[in-house]
């Protein structure tokens, strides 16, 4: 399930606030240095950084 693109564009990392892209049923920071990404469960976006991966 894809998210909504202008609800994309309002969402940010929790971390460092960057903005996030879909990739691979995930929503990943497009920051260099976080990187995090975080599980879209149910169609929902989970954005808690204790539920984020780093990517290798």
């Amino acid at each position: 399930m894809s998210i909504e693109s202008s609800l994309l564009e309002i969402l940010a990392c929790p971390a460092c606030h960057a903005p996030l892209q879909e990739q691979d049923e995930e929503l990943r920071c497009t920051s260099a240095d976080c990187g995090l990404a975080y599980p879209i469960r149910d169609g929902i976006p989970v954005l808690l950084v204790d539920e984020a991966r780093r990517p290798a």
